[in-house]
């Protein structure tokens, strides 16, 4: 990832978390809020930062959110999924539904 600041915010109204790489918007998981499940839909980040794991940063950063407000996770973004299914401290929050 190099030098570069990466942060995650979430965005309520869009119902998404923003990548934000040096303050820029550059890449967002988006979800849909039903009730006490997060319905994780798509996951996008910017070409050009293939492979610098900031995908990982983004997801890490969605569901820790989750976890702190209580929130059951519905993965149905393929990116999501693989991201819990390889990092078993998350699977506790997925909604079997």
């Amino acid at each position: 990832m190099s030098d570069r600041q990466a942060t995650v915010r979430h965005d309520t109204a869009q119902q998404r978390y923003e990548l934000l790489v040096d303050g820029q918007s550059l890449g967002a998981a988006e979800y849909s809020e039903q009730g006490e499940r997060m319905v994780f839909t798509h996951t996008e980040v910017d070409p050009s930062l293939s492979g610098q794991g900031l995908g990982s940063v983004l997801a890490k950063g969605a569901l820790e959110d989750a976890r702190r407000r209580g929130k059951r996770v519905v993965p149905q973004c393929e990116f999501i999924a693989s991201y819990i299914e390889r990092h078993e401290q998350w699977q506790d929050l997925v909604d079997p539904a």
